[in-house]
């Protein structure tokens, strides 16, 4: 009689667990930055970086459209290095960091666009959130450093109207125009470092069954202690 195993396969493959695609990153706050760039005057622009960024990024190697981005910028340590207007900026006036200390990234969609890629999330900063679409290049190269930590790199930008979040101080010029410009350019140069279970999960063996102890032997007939 002729057994059919489709069944059972079928069942072993329901049982098997999914594969997974996706690979998780951190971002490494020592080797990353979030920088800014901003009119003045309307006729020089200052520059400026805030000092700790953090967050994951989980990139679908099967689908890179299905990956997903989260990020924190810590706004107190905001730096155009010039301490006065560094305290200026973080009053109330501008990020009113006592109140909003962070700006987070939350991506809702990935596309391709080219050779980059069109990261599309909402933005929150200042208490307000918006939609707002970053250009993001690299990210898709690995590399291992000197101690064998998996890397990626790569560049992100935007622009957006600071007045969109709130931050509408400004002041007039006698000459026209204003002294803080509206628009500010965002750059996000990021390093990933590769989460140490997911780098090394696929590598691991599988644990080999432990081996049953052989039986007892019984004690031959007429050696008992009496």
């Amino acid at each position: 009689m002729k057994l059919s195993l489709k069944p059972a396969v079928a069942a072993l493959v329901l049982a098997a667990p999914m594969v997974a695609f996706g690979a998780e990153f951190e971002i490494d706050s020592a080797h990353s930055s979030a920088n800014f760039a901003v009119k003045h005057m309307m006729v020089s622009t200052v520059r400026g970086s805030f000092g700790k960024t953090t967050g994951k990024i989980n990139i679908d190697e099967k689908d890179i459209t299905k990956s997903t981005v989260e990020a924190v910028i810590d706004a107190t340590t905001i730096n155009t290095n010039e301490p006065k207007r560094d305290e200026h900026l973080r009053a109330p006036d501008f990020f009113d960091v006592a109140k909003y200390p962070t700006i987070t990234f939350k991506s809702t969609k990935v596309e391709k666009a080219g050779e980059n890629l069109k990261v599309m999330g909402d933005l929150t900063m200042h208490g307000v959130t918006k939609p707002v679409t970053l250009t993001a290049e690299g990210f898709t190269t690995e590399s291992k450093d000197p101690w064998g930590n998996i890397k990626r790199g790569g560049v992100a930008t935007t622009k957006i109207n600071r007045k969109d979040f709130g931050l509408t101080y400004n002041a007039a010029l006698e000459t026209g125009g204003v002294a803080v410009g509206e628009e500010v350019s965002i750059t996000l140069d990021l390093e990933l470092n590769k989460k140490k279970e997911a780098a090394g999960a696929a590598a691991a063996p599988a644990a080999k069954p432990a081996t049953p102890a052989a039986p007892a032997k019984p004690a031959a007939k007429g050696t008992g202690t009496k």
